[in-house]
């Protein structure tokens, strides 16, 4: 592409289209689109979808990094137990993920 671009500058003296002088920067757009917000959109959505699932029982972490159960679930809260007779209320948004039931496996297994 530079040899045409080079040879159609020292034949004719004329500059390139401008269109190309615009191919860098949507390069540019196309590279942020799936490298970075395409991922973030569908990370956004398997997080709604995930507690748009959650139900009374599950284990829950807030983005605080407060670790209850699940008591009460209703459009925009959820009431949560953190521990023997402590009940928060968080909002659904907050919670940032459900623990799947066993927990994980030690460390060092």
């Amino acid at each position: 592409m530079l040899d045409i671009l080079s040879a159609a500058a020292s034949a004719g003296g004329d500059a390139p289209p401008v269109w190309i002088s615009w191919l860098p920067i949507l390069g540019m757009i196309v590279i942020f689109w799936f490298l970075i917000i395409r991922p973030q959109m569908r990370q956004q959505k398997e997080h709604k979808a995930k507690v748009a699932g959650m139900k009374k029982g599950d284990m829950v972490v807030t983005a605080g990094g407060l670790v209850g159960k699940v008591i009460k679930v209703d459009d925009h809260y959820a009431e949560l137990e953190l521990g023997q007779n402590v009940r928060v209320k968080a909002v659904k948004s907050t919670i940032g993920d459900i623990i799947p039931p066993g927990g994980s496996s030690p460390a060092n297994d």
